[in-house]
Protein backbone atom coordinates (compact mmCIF):
# COMPACT_ATOMS: atom_id res chain seq x y z
CA UNK A 1 0.00 0.00 0.00
CA UNK A 2 1.25 3.41 -0.57
CA UNK A 3 -0.34 6.87 0.38
CA UNK A 4 0.31 10.06 -1.56
CA UNK A 5 -0.31 13.76 -0.80
CA UNK A 6 -1.66 16.24 -2.98
CA UNK A 7 -0.12 18.61 -5.15
CA UNK A 8 -0.56 22.33 -4.96
CA UNK A 9 -1.18 23.01 -8.79
CA UNK A 10 -4.10 21.13 -10.68
CA UNK A 11 -4.41 21.31 -14.48
CA UNK A 12 -7.04 19.86 -16.45
CA UNK A 13 -7.00 19.18 -20.01
CA UNK A 14 -10.79 18.78 -21.18
CA UNK A 15 -11.26 17.04 -24.72
CA UNK A 16 -13.58 14.54 -26.61
CA UNK A 17 -15.69 14.20 -29.52
CA UNK A 18 -17.49 17.60 -30.68
CA UNK A 19 -21.13 17.43 -29.08
CA UNK A 20 -20.07 15.28 -26.18
CA UNK A 21 -20.03 17.81 -23.41
CA UNK A 22 -16.63 19.53 -23.29
CA UNK A 23 -17.74 22.58 -23.41
CA UNK A 24 -20.21 21.88 -20.48
CA UNK A 25 -17.26 20.71 -18.47
CA UNK A 26 -15.62 23.64 -18.88
CA UNK A 27 -18.15 25.75 -17.24
CA UNK A 28 -18.38 23.18 -15.01
CA UNK A 29 -14.24 23.69 -13.83
CA UNK A 30 -14.93 27.17 -14.33
CA UNK A 31 -17.85 27.23 -11.63
CA UNK A 32 -15.32 25.71 -9.60
CA UNK A 33 -13.08 28.37 -9.45
CA UNK A 34 -11.08 26.96 -12.56
CA UNK A 35 -8.81 29.54 -14.90
CA UNK A 36 -10.88 28.20 -18.15
CA UNK A 37 -8.57 28.48 -21.35
CA UNK A 38 -10.39 26.90 -24.09
CA UNK A 39 -8.81 25.73 -27.58
CA UNK A 40 -5.58 27.61 -26.98
CA UNK A 41 -2.68 27.35 -30.22
CA UNK A 42 -0.81 24.34 -29.68
CA UNK A 43 2.53 26.73 -29.68
CA UNK A 44 0.81 28.32 -26.29
CA UNK A 45 0.25 25.05 -24.41
CA UNK A 46 4.27 24.90 -22.57
CA UNK A 47 3.79 28.30 -21.38
CA UNK A 48 0.21 27.74 -19.46
CA UNK A 49 1.04 24.66 -18.18
CA UNK A 50 3.81 25.86 -16.86
CA UNK A 51 3.05 29.29 -15.18
CA UNK A 52 1.96 29.84 -12.01
CA UNK A 53 -1.68 29.56 -10.49
CA UNK A 54 -3.34 27.06 -8.78
CA UNK A 55 -6.32 25.75 -10.59
CA UNK A 56 -5.51 25.58 -14.68
CA UNK A 57 -8.28 23.93 -16.97
CA UNK A 58 -7.69 24.22 -21.07
CA UNK A 59 -10.12 22.76 -23.07
CA UNK A 60 -8.21 21.44 -26.60
CA UNK A 61 -9.76 19.54 -29.65
CA UNK A 62 -9.65 19.40 -33.64
CA UNK A 63 -10.66 22.66 -34.09
CA UNK A 64 -7.12 23.78 -32.19
CA UNK A 65 -4.78 25.62 -34.28
CA UNK A 66 -1.88 23.00 -35.06
CA UNK A 67 -3.90 20.07 -33.46
CA UNK A 68 -1.66 17.21 -32.91
CA UNK A 69 -2.66 14.55 -30.53
CA UNK A 70 0.75 13.40 -29.70
CA UNK A 71 2.11 16.64 -28.81
CA UNK A 72 -1.11 17.19 -26.74
CA UNK A 73 0.38 13.84 -25.10
CA UNK A 74 3.98 15.17 -24.59
CA UNK A 75 2.55 18.51 -23.46
CA UNK A 76 0.56 16.01 -20.77
CA UNK A 77 3.96 14.41 -19.23
CA UNK A 78 5.65 17.38 -19.12
CA UNK A 79 2.87 18.66 -16.54
CA UNK A 80 3.24 15.30 -14.51
CA UNK A 81 6.91 15.94 -14.37
CA UNK A 82 6.27 19.13 -12.71
CA UNK A 83 7.22 18.43 -9.03
CA UNK A 84 4.34 20.47 -7.78
CA UNK A 85 1.44 19.47 -10.07
CA UNK A 86 -1.35 17.11 -10.45
CA UNK A 87 -1.89 17.27 -14.59
CA UNK A 88 -5.13 15.50 -15.46
CA UNK A 89 -7.30 14.66 -18.71
CA UNK A 90 -10.86 14.19 -19.04
CA UNK A 91 -12.34 12.49 -22.32
CA UNK A 92 -16.15 13.34 -23.31
CA UNK A 93 -17.65 10.58 -25.43
CA UNK A 94 -20.86 9.26 -26.62
CA UNK A 95 -22.66 7.36 -29.13
CA UNK A 96 -22.45 8.52 -31.99
CA UNK A 97 -26.09 8.30 -32.80
CA UNK A 98 -26.66 10.53 -30.00
CA UNK A 99 -24.20 12.91 -31.24
CA UNK A 100 -26.06 12.71 -34.37
CA UNK A 101 -29.20 13.91 -32.47
CA UNK A 102 -27.45 16.52 -31.06
CA UNK A 103 -26.39 18.13 -33.86
CA UNK A 104 -29.42 17.69 -35.77
CA UNK A 105 -31.28 19.49 -32.51
CA UNK A 106 -28.92 22.25 -32.20
CA UNK A 107 -28.24 22.86 -36.02
CA UNK A 108 -24.57 22.47 -35.81
CA UNK A 109 -21.87 22.39 -38.10
CA UNK A 110 -19.24 19.82 -36.77
CA UNK A 111 -15.88 20.93 -37.48
CA UNK A 112 -14.97 18.17 -40.13
CA UNK A 113 -17.96 17.80 -41.69
CA UNK A 114 -17.82 18.26 -45.30
CA UNK A 115 -19.34 16.30 -48.35
CA UNK A 116 -19.02 13.26 -46.71
CA UNK A 117 -22.11 13.99 -43.93
CA UNK A 118 -21.33 14.20 -40.52
CA UNK A 119 -21.22 10.23 -39.13
CA UNK A 120 -18.11 10.15 -41.68
CA UNK A 121 -16.49 13.12 -39.89
CA UNK A 122 -17.51 11.78 -36.15
CA UNK A 123 -15.25 8.87 -37.32
CA UNK A 124 -12.24 10.63 -38.51
CA UNK A 125 -12.52 13.20 -35.40
CA UNK A 126 -12.57 9.85 -33.63
CA UNK A 127 -9.82 8.85 -35.14
CA UNK A 128 -7.73 11.95 -34.31
CA UNK A 129 -8.68 11.93 -30.91
CA UNK A 130 -7.10 8.54 -30.08
CA UNK A 131 -3.89 8.88 -28.73
CA UNK A 132 -5.85 11.52 -26.22
CA UNK A 133 -8.49 9.08 -24.89
CA UNK A 134 -5.94 5.99 -24.71
CA UNK A 135 -4.32 8.56 -21.96
CA UNK A 136 -7.16 9.44 -20.43
CA UNK A 137 -7.74 9.97 -16.16
CA UNK A 138 -10.81 10.17 -16.65
CA UNK A 139 -13.24 9.15 -19.75
CA UNK A 140 -16.55 10.55 -19.42
CA UNK A 141 -19.85 9.01 -21.86
CA UNK A 142 -22.43 11.66 -21.50
CA UNK A 143 -24.75 9.18 -23.89
CA UNK A 144 -27.66 8.70 -21.38
CA UNK A 145 -25.68 10.71 -18.68
CA UNK A 146 -28.21 14.08 -17.30
CA UNK A 147 -26.21 16.98 -17.14
CA UNK A 148 -27.31 17.91 -13.07
CA UNK A 149 -25.64 13.93 -12.69
CA UNK A 150 -22.29 14.95 -15.10
CA UNK A 151 -22.07 18.02 -13.34
CA UNK A 152 -21.88 15.82 -9.78
CA UNK A 153 -19.11 13.76 -11.54
CA UNK A 154 -17.05 16.93 -11.76
CA UNK A 155 -17.66 18.77 -8.72
CA UNK A 156 -16.58 15.14 -6.68
CA UNK A 157 -13.37 14.71 -8.68
CA UNK A 158 -12.07 18.55 -8.83
CA UNK A 159 -13.70 20.01 -6.64
CA UNK A 160 -10.94 20.08 -3.91
CA UNK A 161 -12.41 21.42 -1.41
CA UNK A 162 -15.45 23.05 -2.36
CA UNK A 163 -18.41 21.90 -0.26
CA UNK A 164 -18.36 19.89 3.29
CA UNK A 165 -18.50 16.09 1.81
CA UNK A 166 -15.92 13.45 1.45
CA UNK A 167 -16.20 11.98 -1.93
CA UNK A 168 -14.79 8.77 -2.98
CA UNK A 169 -13.45 7.29 -6.16
CA UNK A 170 -12.19 3.50 -6.26
CA UNK A 171 -10.31 3.30 -9.47
CA UNK A 172 -8.80 -0.02 -11.38
CA UNK A 173 -5.62 0.18 -13.57
CA UNK A 174 -2.96 -1.52 -15.28
CA UNK A 175 0.38 -0.98 -13.83
CA UNK A 176 2.55 -0.74 -17.17
CA UNK A 177 0.52 2.54 -17.88
CA UNK A 178 1.64 4.37 -14.85
CA UNK A 179 0.08 5.51 -11.39
CA UNK A 180 -2.74 7.29 -11.33
CA UNK A 181 -1.14 10.47 -9.82
CA UNK A 182 -4.65 11.64 -7.66
CA UNK A 183 -4.32 8.26 -5.89
CA UNK A 184 -4.39 8.63 -1.98
CA UNK A 185 -4.18 4.79 -1.88
CA UNK A 186 -2.80 2.16 -4.49
CA UNK A 187 -2.90 -1.44 -4.02
CA UNK A 188 -1.12 -4.03 -5.73
CA UNK A 189 -3.19 -7.30 -6.71
CA UNK A 190 -0.82 -8.64 -9.21
CA UNK A 191 -0.18 -11.72 -6.99
CA UNK A 192 -3.69 -13.10 -6.95
CA UNK A 193 -4.02 -15.66 -10.21
CA UNK A 194 -4.28 -13.94 -13.64
CA UNK A 195 -7.88 -15.09 -15.63
CA UNK A 196 -5.35 -13.35 -18.72
CA UNK A 197 -3.67 -16.99 -18.91
CA UNK A 198 -7.13 -18.55 -19.44
CA UNK A 199 -7.62 -18.69 -22.85
CA UNK A 200 -11.91 -18.58 -22.15
CA UNK A 201 -11.85 -15.51 -19.66
CA UNK A 202 -8.65 -13.62 -21.05
CA UNK A 203 -11.47 -11.54 -23.87
CA UNK A 204 -13.75 -10.93 -20.89
CA UNK A 205 -13.09 -8.30 -17.74
CA UNK A 206 -13.51 -8.07 -13.91
CA UNK A 207 -17.00 -6.91 -14.89
CA UNK A 208 -18.82 -10.18 -15.98
CA UNK A 209 -18.79 -12.90 -13.22
CA UNK A 210 -17.09 -15.62 -15.02
CA UNK A 211 -13.79 -13.99 -14.21
CA UNK A 212 -14.92 -12.39 -10.90
CA UNK A 213 -15.31 -15.90 -9.50
CA UNK A 214 -12.25 -17.08 -10.82
CA UNK A 215 -10.28 -14.01 -9.00
CA UNK A 216 -12.49 -15.17 -6.26
CA UNK A 217 -11.19 -18.83 -5.86
CA UNK A 218 -7.66 -18.11 -5.41
CA UNK A 219 -7.27 -18.84 -1.80
CA UNK A 220 -5.42 -15.68 -1.35
CA UNK A 221 -8.06 -13.64 -2.58
CA UNK A 222 -10.74 -13.38 0.26
CA UNK A 223 -7.39 -12.81 3.64
CA UNK A 224 -6.43 -9.83 0.76
CA UNK A 225 -9.83 -8.31 0.54
CA UNK A 226 -10.77 -8.71 3.94
CA UNK A 227 -7.87 -6.32 4.74
CA UNK A 228 -8.30 -3.89 1.98
CA UNK A 229 -11.83 -3.82 2.93
CA UNK A 230 -11.07 -3.24 7.18
CA UNK A 231 -8.41 -0.47 5.59
CA UNK A 232 -10.45 1.28 3.68
CA UNK A 233 -13.31 1.27 6.96
CA UNK A 234 -10.84 2.49 8.91
CA UNK A 235 -9.37 4.95 7.07
CA UNK A 236 -12.43 7.31 5.64
CA UNK A 237 -13.97 8.02 8.49
CA UNK A 238 -10.47 9.54 9.83
CA UNK A 239 -10.06 11.68 6.67
CA UNK A 240 -13.42 12.60 6.81
CA UNK A 241 -12.94 13.84 10.64
CA UNK A 242 -9.29 15.20 8.86
CA UNK A 243 -11.24 17.93 6.35
CA UNK A 244 -10.34 15.64 3.35
CA UNK A 245 -12.54 16.29 0.85
CA UNK A 246 -11.88 13.68 -1.90
CA UNK A 247 -10.20 10.45 -1.77
CA UNK A 248 -8.57 7.94 -4.20
CA UNK A 249 -8.12 4.43 -3.92
CA UNK A 250 -6.36 2.91 -6.65
CA UNK A 251 -6.41 -1.20 -7.30
CA UNK A 252 -3.57 -2.31 -9.84
CA UNK A 253 -2.88 -5.27 -12.03
CA UNK A 254 -0.59 -6.23 -14.80
CA UNK A 255 -3.68 -5.24 -17.38
CA UNK A 256 -6.61 -3.27 -15.88
CA UNK A 257 -8.97 -5.70 -17.02
CA UNK A 258 -9.39 -8.58 -14.61
CA UNK A 259 -7.88 -9.01 -10.94
CA UNK A 260 -7.96 -5.13 -10.10
CA UNK A 261 -11.67 -5.02 -11.84
CA UNK A 262 -12.46 -7.63 -9.98
CA UNK A 263 -11.48 -5.76 -6.27
CA UNK A 264 -12.76 -2.54 -7.32
CA UNK A 265 -15.97 -3.91 -7.73
CA UNK A 266 -16.35 -5.97 -4.91
CA UNK A 267 -15.33 -2.61 -2.90
CA UNK A 268 -18.05 -0.97 -4.89
CA UNK A 269 -20.61 -3.12 -3.56
CA UNK A 270 -19.54 -3.73 0.03
CA UNK A 271 -18.54 0.30 0.64
CA UNK A 272 -22.77 1.16 -1.30
CA UNK A 273 -24.51 -1.50 1.52
CA UNK A 274 -22.20 -0.07 4.63
CA UNK A 275 -23.74 2.44 7.22
CA UNK A 276 -20.37 4.12 7.12
CA UNK A 277 -20.58 5.77 3.83
CA UNK A 278 -24.75 6.89 5.04
CA UNK A 279 -22.92 8.31 7.67
CA UNK A 280 -20.64 10.24 6.21
CA UNK A 281 -23.13 11.45 3.57
CA UNK A 282 -20.44 10.70 1.34
CA UNK A 283 -20.71 9.78 -3.06
CA UNK A 284 -18.97 6.92 -4.12
CA UNK A 285 -17.64 6.94 -7.96
CA UNK A 286 -16.10 3.85 -10.04
CA UNK A 287 -13.78 4.24 -12.47
CA UNK A 288 -12.08 2.19 -14.39
CA UNK A 289 -9.02 3.39 -16.19
CA UNK A 290 -8.36 0.83 -18.88
CA UNK A 291 -11.46 -0.42 -19.44
CA UNK A 292 -12.54 3.19 -20.20
CA UNK A 293 -9.67 3.72 -22.61
CA UNK A 294 -10.75 1.11 -24.70
CA UNK A 295 -14.33 1.68 -24.45
CA UNK A 296 -15.38 -1.30 -22.27
CA UNK A 297 -16.80 1.24 -19.46
CA UNK A 298 -17.48 4.34 -19.15
CA UNK A 299 -17.66 6.26 -14.70
CA UNK A 300 -20.39 5.37 -12.53
CA UNK A 301 -21.88 6.12 -9.50
CA UNK A 302 -21.63 3.32 -6.48
CA UNK A 303 -23.16 5.49 -3.96
CA UNK A 304 -24.86 9.07 -5.53
CA UNK A 305 -24.33 12.20 -4.36
CA UNK A 306 -27.77 13.07 -2.10
CA UNK A 307 -29.53 15.79 -3.82
CA UNK A 308 -28.14 19.33 -3.12
CA UNK A 309 -24.74 17.95 -1.15
CA UNK A 310 -22.26 17.44 -4.28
Amino acid sequence: MRMQGRSSRSIVLVTGLSGAGKASILHMLEDLDYEVVDNPPLDLFEALITRTGSRLAIGVDVRSRGFDAHRIVDFLTLARREPDCSAQLVFATADYDVLLRRFTATRRRHPLAGEGGLRPALEQEAGLLEPLRAVADFVIDTSDLPLPDLRQMIEARFSAGVGTMLSVALMSFAYPAGLPREADIVLDARFLRNPHYDEELRPHTGLEASVAEYVKADPFYQPFYSHVLGLVQTVLPRFAQEGKKYVTIAVGCSGGRHRSVTVVEALAQDLAADPMIGELRAPVMVLHRELARNGLASCRWAVPPLDGTA
